[in-house]
C-alpha cells in the first residue's frame, strides 16, 4: 500500500512540472518564427506589384538597429534612426517579445557603404545614381557623400523629399572636400572638380571598415549587395578591387599613352572602386621612392609631387601607379561591373556584358547628357525620371524597352539585351522573392 502511494505523490509532482513548464514555455513555442512575422507584414501593407516592391525595399526590423551604431553626423541621420528605432519597439511588443529580438539582432545583416564625391553641376546624376542603388539593393545602404558647401543643402533637400518608404532604406552623412595632406586647391584641380577627394577616404572614413566607391556618372542595374559580395573574394593580401580600363591593349589608353606605370598590361578605371578601408589603412605600400614602404596617407603627396608632370587621368593614374608596385594588393573584376563606352563604342569588346548584361553603367566622357551614345542616355533618363511610388515594370521597364528601339541603329545600342538583361533578371526577382513567394494559395 506504501509504493502505491508513493507512486502516486510521484505522478502527481511530475505532472505538476510538466504543466508549470507548459505554461512557461507556452507562449515561446506558440510565436511565428520572425522571418515569418516580417513576411505578411510587408505583405499586407502594400497592393499592386509596385507598391509590394517599394515596401520590401523598406528597412526590416532586424536590420534597422544596426543605424543605431552608426555614427551621427547629420541631423537627417537622426530622424531616420529615430523613426526605425519606434518601428522596432512597436514590432518588439507586438509580434515576437523582447528574448525574440535580440537573439535575432546578434544575425543582422550588415550595412554597405557607399562613397561618391559631388562638384559643380553633378547634383542630380548623383541623386540618380543614389536612387539607383536604392531600387534594386536589397541590404540597408549608408551614403557617403562629398560636396562642395553650395551643393550640401540641396542635397539634403533632394534626398528629404524621396518617399518616406524608400527613406527608411538609407542613411547619409555629407561631408565637405577636405584634403589633409599638400596643397587642397592643387588637389581640387588634379582632374575633374574634387575627384582626388576619393583618394583621402581611408584617412577620413577611420570608422568605416569596407567601402564601394563610384563616381557620380555611374548606374546600378541590379543590386549593390551583389558588388559588395567582392569584398568575399579578397584573399589575404588584397585591399581593394577595381575593373581593368581597357579589354584590349592595342586599343587601350594605357598600354599606348602612358608616361608612368600601371597596373597589368591595360592599366585599371577608378569609377567603381571596391575597398577594405581597414587593410588599406595597416599597409605599407612600395613605391618607387623609399625603399621600406609608405603608408596611404604618406605616400599620397610624395607621389603626386614625382608623377605630376606626367599623369592625364589625376587621381586615376595615382591609382594605377600605386598598384603597379603593389598588384598583390588589387583584385580585378569583370568589365560588366564598370561598363562604359570605350565597351561598346568601337564594336562590343566586353565579352561578360554580352552574356550575363550589364551590372554597373558608368556613363563617362559625358553621354548621360548628349546624344553622342543614345544607349546610355536612355537608361539614364529612365532611372532619373522614375518615380519611387510607380510600379517597377510599368514606369521603368517597359519604357526603357520602348525607348531603346531608337537606339537599335547606334553602335552601343545594337545590342538591347546588353543594357536590358540584368535590369529585367534584377526586377523578376524581385518580384519572385517579395511578392510571388509569401502569396499563399486560396483555400480549397
Amino acid at each position: 500500500m506504501m509504493r502505491i502511494h508513493c507512486k502516486v505523490v510521484v505522478i502527481a509532482v511530475c505532472f505538476g512540472v510538466f504543466l508549470l513548464l507548459y505554461f512557461l514555455g507556452g507562449n515561446a513555442t506558440d510565436d511565428p518564427p520572425l522571418k515569418e512575422v516580417a513576411e505578411d507584414y510587408y505583405l499586407t501593407t502594400s497592393s499592386g506589384l509596385g507598391n509590394i516592391v517599394a515596401s520590401k525595399l523598406t528597412k526590416k526590423p532586424h536590420e534597422l538597429h544596426i543605424t543605431q551604431k552608426q555614427p551621427l553626423t547629420d541631423r537627417k541621420e537622426a530622424k531616420v534612426v529615430s523613426r526605425g528605432g519606434n518601428a522596432i519597439a512597436k514590432r518588439q511588443r507586438s509580434d515576437m517579445g523582447l528574448g525574440r529580438l535580440s537573439s535575432k539582432r546578434t544575425r543582422a545583416e550588415e550595412v554597405m557603404h557607399l562613397a561618391v564625391v559631388a562638384c559643380g553641376n553633378r547634383l542630380d546624376e548623383t541623386l540618380t545614381m543614389v536612387k539607383s542603388a536604392l531600387l534594386f539593393s536589397i541590404k540597408r545602404i549608408k551614403f557617403h557623400i562629398f560636396a562642395e558647401d553650395p551643393l550640401a543643402s540641396q542635397f539634403e533637400k533632394g534626398l528629404s523629399q524621396w518617399a518616406r518608404g524608400i527613406s527608411n532604406k538609407f542613411q547619409y552623412s555629407i561631408y565637405p572636400i577636405t584634403f589633409s595632406v599638400g596643397n587642397a586647391e592643387e588637389w581640387k584641380k588634379l582632374f575633374k572638380p574634387c575627384a582626388a577627394q576619393r583618394l583621402f577616404l581611408p584617412v577620413i572614413l577611420k570608422d568605416v571598415d569596407s567601402l564601394l566607391y563610384v563616381d557620380t556618372d555611374v548606374l546600378f542595374l541590379r543590386p549593390m549587395d551583389d558588388m559588395w559580395s567582392f569584398l568575399k573574394a579578397f584573399n589575404t593580401t588584397q585591399l581593394a578591387a577595381m575593373a581593368p580600363e581597357h579589354e584590349i591593349p592595342k586599343i587601350g589608353w594605357y598600354s599606348r599613352f602612358a608616361r608612368h606605370p600601371f597596373y597589368g598590361v591595360t592599366g585599371v578605371n577608378s569609377g567603381v572602386m571596391l575597398m577594405n578601408l581597414t587593410r588599406i589603412r595597416r599597409t605599407l605600400f612600395k613605391n618607387s621612392m623609399i625603399p621600406s614602404g609608405l603608408s596611404w596617407e604618406d605616400l599620397l603627396h610624395p607621389l603626386y609631387q614625382k608623377y605630376k608632370n606626367h599623369i592625364t587621368w589625376g587621381d586615376q593614374d595615382l591609382l594605377n601607379i600605386i598598384f603597379h608596385y603593389n598588384p598583390e594588393c588589387l583584385y580585378t573584376f569583370p568589365c560588366q561591373w564598370n561598363y562604359r563606352p570605350d565597351h561598346c563604342m568601337y564594336g562590343s569588346n566586353c565579352k561578360g556584358a554580352e552574356q550575363e548584361g550589364v551590372s554597373i553603367l558608368h556613363g563617362n566622357r559625358g553621354v548621360y547628357h548628349d546624344d553622342k551614345q543614345p544607349a546610355f542616355k536612355v537608361v539614364y533618363d529612365a532611372i532619373h525620371e522614375y518615380p519611387f511610388e510607380d510600379n517597377l515594370f510599368q514606369s521603368l521597364f517597359y519604357p526603357l524597352q520602348t525607348k531603346f528601339l531608337d537606339t537599335v541603329n547606334t553602335l552601343c545600342g545594337r545590342i538591347p539585351q546588353v543594357f536590358l538583361k540584368q535590369v529585367e533578371k534584377t526586377m523578376r526577382t524581385m518580384y519572385e522573392k517579395k511578392v510571388v513567394r509569401h502569396v499563399k494559395p486560396p483555400p480549397k
